[in-house]
Parts: C-alpha cells; structure tokens; sequence
C-alpha cells in the first residue's frame, strides 16, 4: 500500500511517500520554493515525492492529511465564543478565510492535487488522523523502539497543545493532553515575538539569543520570578496555565499585550531591525530556564504515566534541542528518540505513517536504528 502524507496551509507544508510502512521519500516545499516556512500546499514537494517511490498521484491508494480542520474550527469558534466581545476584530479577519478555504479541506486538497497531476478522485481514500497523534506517530514509528513513551509539545493543533502516549508495536494510546490556550509553544513564541523575531519561524533565534543572557544577573532571577507568578503556573506534572489577562493570539491578532509586558519587564517590544541589549538577551534566557523546567517536568510525568525506558519526541518544542539535552542530562530515560523533521513538516511523515498502522492497522516494520534514514531534504 502506497500512502501520501501532507501537511500544508498553516506553515512549513511537505508532503511524503510510504511504501508498506516504509519512508520513501519525504520533502518540505520550502527547499523547492526558496520561501522560508512556506505554507501553501506542497505542489512541488509532492512530485519529488511521487517521482521518488517511481509511482503516479493517480496510482495513490491513500492521501492522509495531518489534522482535522473541522475540529479545528470548532475550537476557534468556542475559543471566540468564550472571550466573547473581546476578539471581534480577529474573528471578522479569520472567518472568510476558514469559510472560504480551511473549513472545506477536502476540497481545495482535491483542488490542489489536479496542480500535480490527473487522478480518480473516486479511488483515493482521504484521512485526517489528529495533528498530535501525526506528531506522535512521526516519532515513535521510525524510532528504533518497539515501545516507548511519546511526548509531543507545539503552539496549537486542533485542541491538544501537548500530549503523553505510549507507543506499543503498532498502536498508540493518548494518556494525557494539555488543552488551548495552555500551551508552552505559544509562551515560547510570545516570548520570540516581544523579542522582536518571527513567530514560527523566529524561535530558534530566541533559544540562540538565550546564551547571551548573564546566568548571574539579577534581572535572570526577577525576570524568571515574573514569569512564574504572573504569566504562568507550573504544576508538578508539567501542566500549565498561562494568564490570558497578558497574552493576544486567542482571539487577537498580536501574541501579546505589550503594554501589560512593559509594565512587566519594564522595556517595550524590540522592533526587528533594532540592535539587541542585554537585559534582552537575560529575558530570552529566563524563558529558556522556564521552558527547560516544564519540559523536564513533562518528560518525568511521561515516565510516570507509562514506565516505559524510552521516550520519543515531537512536534515544533522538541526542535529546542537545548531543552532536549536537559532531558537527557537528568537520566529520566536510558534512550531518546527525535524525529529530526519535530514541527508541522514532520506532521506529513507522521499522517502517512498513522494511516498504515492505526487505520489500516498493518503490521509494523522490523525496527531500524532511525527509519527516517537521512531525515527531510535540506535538514
């Protein structure tokens, strides 16, 4: 069975190839394009991926795409229903855009495909397993384990912002999830916002900039105090809450409240273009420190949770290879696995893969060192 996966229309699309469970081919439109995180569909990454397996797009027995838009939506409307007036100006700018395209996936990917090559619509089976279970499964799948712990962590997916499985021959059990609008991938990009990068695309930037904080600053310490008491609880299992009295992307269209940060931290927002100071470069090390501290927090209750030696990792959290080091420095388990594709482009390598084992429930591949071989182009 000859399976395409794709993720698109949010950030970093790419489509891959499976084989019988086996990874053909898997690609990010990016590296064709030239455009940095490009979300449109990935025309291009595709056909490398068809040409690649030697197969036609009409010849596809099954396309999986990497969450649900439906389940999505209904999480935006409850999201602007529960901060209801606030919000109105972000859900008239958001709404044509899911009315028009997202909320009727299937069809612009039917759309889409015809960019690619002729097909019988007819004769391929569309799948939309979860965002976090493409996440959970990209990992624990090609990881050389037969069975594992699965920790994923990212901004957003439908509602799940991260997640504790356990991976055992070919299924996958989801034990624990953290809901939107609790989520360290969005405090780590609110952070990568008021510090003047891009968020989705600016936050390996912030986890650099973090080593020029002074570990012996008082402002390190003050900053982590505000942090903690006023943006964030951190519960003993990793769990989060974060004060939506300081934070804008749930229903606005910024990712902060800059004036309430000012008062905060006492500077404004750094523009892009302006040159970085210290007392920027000691903020971006506290979130960094805090970030570490959730995530070690997390990968302890994984361990609770499932018992297990192993630990796989995923979705956009897991590419803060620093806070993975932390991981594996506090000995919590004897081997990690990391999809090395962690964000939204590793999601197509993951729907594909959930769709062969969960869906048509096939028997799983005798275990490699990493199936995933050399990893995406270009990483």
């Amino acid at each position: 069975m000859t399976i395409l996966g794709i993720s698109a229309f949010y950030h970093d699309s790419a489509a891959c190839i499976i084989r019988d469970g086996e990874i053909i081919a898997a690609a990010q439109e990016e590296r064709f394009t030239r455009k940095k995180h490009d979300e449109s569909f990935p025309v291009q990454a595709t056909q490398f991926c068809l040409d690649a397996a030697g197969v036609t797009l009409d010849e596809l027995e099954v396309i999986a795409f990497y969450d649900k838009p439906l389940l999505k939506f209904e999480r935006l409307l409850e999201t602007y229903l529960s901060f209801a007036p606030r919000g109105v100006k972000s859900f008239f700018t958001a709404m044509p855009v899911w009315l028009k395209e997202k909320m009727f996936m299937k069809r612009e990917m039917y759309e889409a495909l015809k960019r690619v090559g002729e097909y019988d619509r007819e004769k391929v089976k569309f799948l939309f397993p979860e965002h976090h279970l493409s996440h959970a499964a990209s990992a624990f799948y090609p990881s050389p384990f037969e069975e594992s712990a699965i920790l994923t962590i990212d901004g957003v997916g439908e509602w799940a912002t991260a997640s504790i499985c356990s991976g055992k021959g070919t299924d996958i059990t989801i034990h624990r999830e953290l809901k939107f609008p609790h989520s360290l991938g969005l405090l780590y990009s609110a952070f990568t916002y008021y510090l003047g990068f891009r968020v989705n695309s600016g936050e390996y930037k912030l986890m650099g900039l973090a080593p020029y904080g002074d570990p012996n600053s008082p402002l390190l310490k003050e900053y982590i105090e505000k942090i903690k008491t006023e943006l964030v609880e951190i519960r003993d299992d990793g769990s989060i809450y974060l004060n939506q009295d300081y934070f804008d992307y749930a229903t606005g269209l910024k990712m902060v409240r800059e004036k309430k940060w000012e008062d905060l931290f006492g500077f404004p927002k750094r523009e892009e273009e302006n040159e970085l100071q210290q007392h920027e470069a000691d903020l971006a090390l506290a979130i960094q420190k805090v970030t570490e501290e959730i995530v070690v927090k997390m990968a302890k209750d994984a361990k609770d949770l499932t018992n297990s030696e192993n630990l796989c990792l995923a979705g956009g959290v897991a590419l803060n290879c620093v806070a993975n080091g932390v991981i594996q420095n506090e000995g919590i388990f004897e081997e990690i696995y990391i999809q090395p594709a962690a964000g939204d482009a590793g999601g197509a390598v993951g729907a594909a893969l959930a769709a062969h084992y969960l869906y048509f429930e096939k028997q799983r591949l005798p275990q490699k060192p990493d199936s995933m071989k050399r990893g995406l182009p270009g990483t």
